[in-house]
């Protein structure tokens, strides 16, 4: 478990230099190719299971691309696609074989040309997944490495068994290192007759970036899809891409000390501290060259290309990757409303929790905040359905970017996957019909629910698709939902039109815990509108006097309501006499000029 520095409940304000503001047009709407990404909306499509439009039970490109005019009305920036690459599969996409091709169940690369083109005219931007850590082991990189082909042999981290000390003819992996997928990193080449490092799956050789052919290629991988026009890239595990230099220890590899976490066994990744094996300052280098790769893009041709970086770390580690005083990096993902949020949490935690990474993110620098993705519960199932509306409104208000898995916008639930069914390789590890689901990632993955039809809308299929529907669908869908007078599709649209509004994208933040129960966000910008963001946690109406926010006007208009608020859509309110309701999640708008 991580520990973090403890923060006062002092109120946090981001300020906008005066300066910044008058150079912006603040009566735009529609963000710029420069700044589109300074406030975007980004929805991270699974594409295994957003929309199947061939029947054979697997989403594909031209299931996504059917679906972006619903993406353009909801308020989408821009799509953040899972792994679309060739690959076998085993980790469905995370373990690529050729990072130039398609993978063939989800269409060609004339689909992915033509998802680009429909994207682009409705004013979408597409963001692919890249995984630089690892390729797939049947990769023409890994199959060449092994068989020592001088152009490739050290594309990999490789290393010399060990003899077992009880029997000489039995030779052991080169030293203790753990995959995140359970049991020894290390895996035996007969080919090359040395062990490979994985620190996921067996299937997911670790390249080695102290190869400099490495990093050109990768380099490449880049320019090949920038060329294809997409506007930048996730990047996948970014903080395990490196491991110690085998050369500072003789050209071994140390085993890893003990973590002495509780309950863990040697098989387990948690057994032990990750000192060698993730964090590396090298890592970060890497990054700020592909930074610096990816804005000559945008000098050529105008666009900001973003790159976001996934590294699940202690927060100083996290900054770092968004730069120096003389390089530019990546906007690091803020994991802390998945990690440091639980159904527990009461209003002065999530406001520790908002105000802690905006004090430690650099000055001039650009925050993030998600609520979900596919390696994680759902928002819904992990927080509970009270608390979709009033997470999601958070996200979507506070400064920055803003991402959303799939389904969130409805609340979509954890589905329902047996051990039978169970195909993600985390949880297959585990070899246990019991306890598999502590490790699966299946129920976040199942597929989205469109309509109350077969599949959930989701696929024709007559036999069954890739993962089971939850069984829920027939009551949460986005079409119920769109039909219904209230429901978390509308509120979060409502809420998301809001989001591009100037004091959001510009205006200061301050954030308040009035009680356990009651957090206020307020955005407010010199010469427009405001808004406030009210959330009640409790089960108990709250009567709130908002009249100790500065510059807050008496009069207040209704802009969005959840599912649980008493309130409608356009209704007025005073300040200093606002009642909300049990698990509301209210957003006003000043009527006049806040200041």
């Amino acid at each position: 478990m991580l520990v973090w520095p403890v923060l006062d409940h002092r109120q946090t304000v981001m300020r906008v230099t005066t300066l910044l503001i008058l150079a912006t047009t603040v009566t735009a709407t529609v963000a710029s190719d420069a700044d589109w990404w300074q406030s975007a909306l980004i929805y991270q499509i699974y594409p295994r299971s957003f929309r199947d439009s061939n029947g054979d039970g697997i989403g594909d490109l031209n299931g996504i691309t059917e679906k972006l005019p619903y993406l353009q009305q909801l308020g989408v920036d821009a799509i953040w696609l899972s792994p679309i690459f060739l690959s076998p599969m085993y980790d469905f996409g995370y373990d690529i074989t050729d990072y130039t091709k398609i993978a063939p169940e989800y269409g060609t690369m004339d689909d992915f040309d033509n998802l680009m083109t429909k994207a682009k005219s409705l004013g979408i931007r597409v963001i692919l997944d890249y995984v630089p850590n690892h390729t797939g082991n049947e990769s023409e990189w890994f199959i060449k490495s092994a068989q020592r082909d001088v152009e490739y042999e050290n594309y990999y981290i490789w290393a010399d068994g060990v003899p077992d000390p009880d029997n000489a003819s039995v030779i052991l992996p080169p030293n203790n290192w753990v995959s995140n997928f359970r049991k020894s990193a290390w895996e035996y080449s007969t080919t090359r007759g040395q062990f490979y490092l994985h620190q996921f799956a067996i299937g997911q050789p670790d390249l080695n970036y102290r190869e400099a052919k490495v990093q050109q290629a990768m380099k490449d991988v880049l320019r090949f899809w920038l060329d294809k026009g997409v506007s930048g890239f996730r990047v996948d595990a970014i903080n395990m891409m490196y491991e110690v230099d085998s050369a500072q220890f003789g050209g071994a590899y140390p085993d890893e000390p003990p973590s002495g976490a509780e309950g863990a066994t040697p098989d387990d990744y948690e057994y032990l501290s990750h000192i060698y094996t993730r964090d590396l300052d090298e890592t970060y280098y890497v990054v700020y060259d592909w930074r610096d790769l990816l804005d000559e893009y945008f000098k050529k041709d105008g666009e900001y290309k973003i790159m976001m970086t996934e590294a699940y770390t202690e927060i100083t580690k996290m900054i770092r990757f968004y730069g120096t005083e003389t390089r530019n990096g990546s906007i690091p993902f803020n994991f802390s409303f998945l990690g440091e949020i639980n159904n527990g949490s009461n209003a002065r935690d999530i406001k520790m929790v908002i105000d802690k990474w905006m004090t430690y993110m650099p000055s001039g620098k650009t925050a993030n905040w998600v609520n979900g993705n596919h390696d994680q519960s759902r928002l819904a199932s992990r927080l509970g359905t009270a608390r979709v509306d009033a997470m999601n409104m958070l996200a979507l208000i506070l400064p920055g970017v803003a991402l959303t898995y799939q389904g969130e916008e409805i609340g979509m639930t954890d589905g329902e996957v047996s051990w039978e069914q169970t195909k993600d390789p985390q949880a297959c590890n585990t070899d246990d019909p019991v306890n598999y689901w502590k490790k699966s990632r299946d129920p976040n993955r199942t597929p989205y629910h469109w309509d109350a039809s077969a599949h959930a809308g989701f696929s024709s299929t007559t036999g069954e698709t890739w993962l089971p529907v939850a069984s829920n669908y027939l009551t949460l869908n986005l079409a119920a939902q769109m039909a219904a007078e209230k429901s978390h599709y509308k509120f979060y649209k409502d809420v998301l039109t809001v989001k591009k509004l100037p004091a959001v994208r510009f205006g200061d933040l301050e954030t308040t815990a009035f009680s356990e129960s009651v957090l206020v966000v307020s955005r407010l910008l010199p010469g427009v509108p405001g808004v406030v963001g009210i959330v009640n946690l409790s089960d108990k109406e709250h009567h709130l006097d908002l009249t100790s926010i500065k510059l807050l006007p008496v009069q207040l208009r209704v802009v969005a309501s959840g599912i649980n608020c008493t309130h409608k859509k356009d209704e007025w309110m005073r300040k200093s006499n606002i009642t909300v309701s049990a698990h509301c999640a209210l957003l006003l708008q000043t009527v006049r000029r806040c200041c």
